[in-house]
């Protein structure tokens, strides 16, 4: 009986040991930390990532962000990357990074016209940037975005 109990114990302590994974974060300054994430329960059911939220709302969508060069300034970094979640509200929150600072901001639409809008992001140390946006569809877009340094970037939301 001791030996089926001991083999019962090791057996739970494993299995609690492998529902566990690190899943690496974003501090505000831009520093990418690692933090242990335990699964969740069996049987929980994840929330759709893209589509119709309970009660009919849509749900909203993360969107990939990329910034294109457009002229000598923004040449010496390259492409950009960031993101977009879109709110489905006629709101959503940016993060790009640039310059190894993280910016944060938000994107609205432009009122009377529902696919034109405007964004606007800061990071901790005083640098910020500006766009205006055009979506052809709630999950794909494109625009142009200024930052305080003077760069100028063409602006793709969505696809892959």
């Amino acid at each position: 009986m001791r030996a089926v109990m001991s083999c019962a114990f090791f057996l739970v302590l494993s299995s609690g040991l492998t529902a566990c994974y690190v899943v690496p974060e974003r501090q505000a300054d831009g520093q990418v930390i690692y933090q242990h994430y335990p699964l969740p329960p069996v049987g929980t059911v994840a929330p759709a990532r893209v589509g119709v939220a309970p009660g009919g709302a849509a749900a909203p969508a993360n969107l990939p962000t990329r910034l294109y060069p457009i002229n000598d300034i923004a040449t010496s970094t390259g492409i950009i990357t960031g993101s977009v979640t879109n709110m489905m509200t006629g709101k959503g929150v940016f993060n790009v990074s640039y310059l190894g600072e993280v910016l944060t901001g938000e994107a609205t639409r432009v009122s009377n016209d529902e696919r034109r809008g405007v964004a606007s992001a800061f990071s901790p140390k005083g640098l910020y940037m500006s766009c205006e946006y055009q979506m052809n569809t709630p999950y794909q877009g494109a625009g142009t975005c200024t930052f305080s340094n003077g760069a100028a970037y063409r602006m793709h939301i969505g696809g892959n």
